[in-house]
């Protein structure tokens, strides 16, 4: 275990447990624990810094809710992974290439491409009868060789029929559908919900059954209105995180002058892409 520098000032004002925030967190900001390594105990922590178990205690409460530790039952406290952040409403990219834009190297495991008959529900978000063929694509997303998502897409196999056999191991699919199909999305709607790993998720995304997902439902469309996509995502809820961006609005009166703003808003549905 790593020596853990300086010590309480008992003589100041701050609360200890305080300042023993600040000497954690020197010890993950200047990588002395790394990602991932699992810290000292409550006794030792009491030991090394001379304060009492209720001290500890609320230090590494603090410390799991600012996110930069996890405490795991009958295992001990690690330094947590930082989650990886994805774009849900600010732009008109891909998993892939949001990924890439922001430093990290997306891998992509495919483990279904074939062409299928739609089902009811697909058929409703695709606009097309069922029956109709479509495109079925199942990829394992990896970041950092750590699977993150799991997701499976239905694109109308009359507009895309190349796409049943491309290879998108380490390609963008809307890279894809642009540069090899002509095709641009122009908007979408995202619907997003928690919901629990079933056994072969959690095996998939190497998590534990009943472990935390953030599911998205999404649907894109082309700038004639049709759709081209439905997929439905599971991303794992504790290496993820989504950003939003918010717009505020300004009114104009009859005459053209600026009235007040409008409340904050979230984007509305035309406004996301996935």
């Amino acid at each position: 275990m790593s020596k853990m520098p300086r010590k309480i000032d008992f003589e100041s004002h701050v609360p200890y447990y305080a300042q023993l925030i600040n000497l954690l967190k020197d010890q993950i900001g200047q990588n002395v624990w790394s990602p991932g390594d699992q810290i000292p105990g409550e006794p030792e922590l009491c030991r090394e810094y001379g304060v009492s178990r209720t001290v500890v205690r609320q230090t590494l409460s603090e410390l799991e809710q600012d996110g930069l530790i996890v405490r795991r039952k009958g295992r001990g406290t690690f330094v947590a992974i930082p989650k990886i952040s994805e774009g849900l409403a600010q732009k008109l990219t891909g998993f892939y290439q949001d990924m890439v834009a922001r430093g990290f190297k997306p891998v992509t495991q495919v483990l279904r491409q074939e062409v299928v008959p739609a089902n009811e529900k697909i058929a409703g978000y695709l606009e097309i009868v069922p029956g109709a063929l479509v495109v079925d694509i199942k990829r394992l997303r990896f970041v950092n060789d750590q699977p993150i998502q799991l997701v499976t897409t239905y694109l109308p196999y009359a507009l895309v029929p190349s796409l049943a056999t491309v290879d998108l191991t380490n390609r963008s699919l809307y890279e894809y559908l642009e540069q090899g199909c002509n095709l641009f999305l122009a908007r979408g709607r995202r619907f997003i919900e928690a919901v629990l790993a079933t056994e072969a998720e959690a095996s998939q995304l190497q998590i534990e059954r009943g472990a935390a997902l953030i599911m998205l439902d999404s649907v894109s469309y082309l700038d004639d209105g049709r759709p081209i996509e439905y997929y439905h995502a599971l991303h794992r809820g504790d290496r993820s995180r989504f950003e939003i961006e918010l717009v505020r609005v300004r009114q104009q009166s009859n005459s053209g002058n600026l009235l007040g703003a409008e409340p904050d808003r979230l984007p509305q549905s035309n406004d996301i892409i996935p």
